[in-house]
């Protein structure tokens, strides 16, 4: 499955523990990354300092669902659920 432009989904629901740019700390779980456009676009896509956990995640339609709406949902759900 290939990202879909402009979701944002694991931009914004997942906890990011790692540094990333402005960061250091991370980002708590449904916060919008710093790095997250208006238009949902990752703005350190293709960055070396983009975090590994970021450039490892694929697109799934298990994590993804039909939509950003369910990607979001999915993704919130995964991140409870392993907290």
């Amino acid at each position: 499955m290939q990202c879909r432009a402009g979701c944002g989904a694991c931009c914004i629901a997942p906890s990011i523990s790692s540094p990333i740019p402005g960061l250091p700390g991370g980002k708590p779980a449904g916060e919008r990354c710093l790095h997250l456009t208006l238009e949902n676009l990752c703005a350190i896509f293709t960055h070396p300092q983009r975090p590994a956990v970021c450039s490892g995640f694929g697109a799934d339609l298990e994590v993804c669902g039909d939509s950003r709406e369910d990607a979001i949902r999915l993704l919130g759900w995964l991140e409870q659920a392993t907290a």
